[in-house]
């Protein structure tokens, strides 16, 4: 039962946390310099393991859609496959993942840090809001650039598909961006959005609120980095799939 009211509780705070930061966004005063450092340390360092792992994802993909749709004498559809798969899906979530390993795990391993070293107390004690300054600054620059990272992972990821496409199966690269043009349409390029905003909120409020909720000292701040990456990746996963099937319904162009 006591396991039950603190898990309770802990929803509870989670969810006025999203609250206050998503406040402290529109609410001055306003940390810029904060924000882009952020987007600095969550896009741009992100960038090349992002664009590493999508690659090979579509090369992968390629590869492996390509011999199994040969059997059927339809590998001429790689594109579409690849296209689809990518934008829907694999962008969003393999960006997300990557993200969460990064900047999900060194948030709250940071935060944690500063509340059992009472740097928190002491912002308090200054008259300096730290969830505006530490949450919302954070979660502003991840709306920013965890979007900009899924596009990016398409795109390399369509990329690698069509080298696979070209030099095994001997598509041409213009058929293959034929059939790529024909396969997308607005609502793909929709919900891949909404996923990467929605995955956003999601990495950068769980690893915030594991580390200023950090319990048990210095031992606590290993514990709570482990319990936001695994709860992140979980999460991610699972509402990926509510996802789909919500915006499935609510945009008739993704039916095929």
């Amino acid at each position: 039962m006591n396991s039950l009211k603190k898990s309770l509780i802990g929803v509870n705070d989670y969810f006025a946390l999203i609250a206050r930061a998503f406040a402290g966004i529109v609410r001055p005063p306003f940390y810029f310099s904060e924000v882009f450092l952020q987007m600095e340390h969550i896009g741009v360092q992100s960038l090349p393991i992002v664009l590493l792992t999508s690659t090979f994802v579509g090369m992968i993909l390629a590869y492996q859609s390509g011999y199994a749709m040969a059997v059927f004498g339809a590998k001429i559809y790689i594109g579409t496959l690849v296209s689809l798969s990518l934008v829907r899906e694999l962008g969003p979530v393999l960006a997300a993942v990557v993200v969460t390993g990064r900047i999900g795990a060194g948030t709250a391993a940071e935060l944690g840090s500063m509340v059992v070293t009472e740097q928190i107390d002491a912002m308090r004690a200054m008259a300096t809001d730290p969830i505006k300054k530490l949450v919302s600054t954070r979660l502003l620059a991840g709306l920013i650039m965890i979007p900009l990272l899924v596009i990016v992972a398409d795109l390399m990821g369509i990329l690698g598909g069509g080298f696979i496409a070209s030099s095994t199966f001997g598509i041409s690269p213009v058929f293959y961006k034929k059939t790529i043009i024909e396969a997308l349409c607005v609502e793909d390029i929709v919900m891949s959005m909404a996923k990467a905003v929605f995955f956003s909120v999601l990495i950068m409020t769980i690893g915030c609120y594991s580390g200023l909720y950090v319990e048990g000292g210095t031992t606590g701040v290993g514990r709570a980095t482990t319990k936001a990456v695994v709860l992140t990746i979980v999460l991610i996963l699972v509402s990926d799939y509510f996802l789909t099937v919500i915006l499935l319904k609510m945009l008739p162009g993704l039916a095929f």
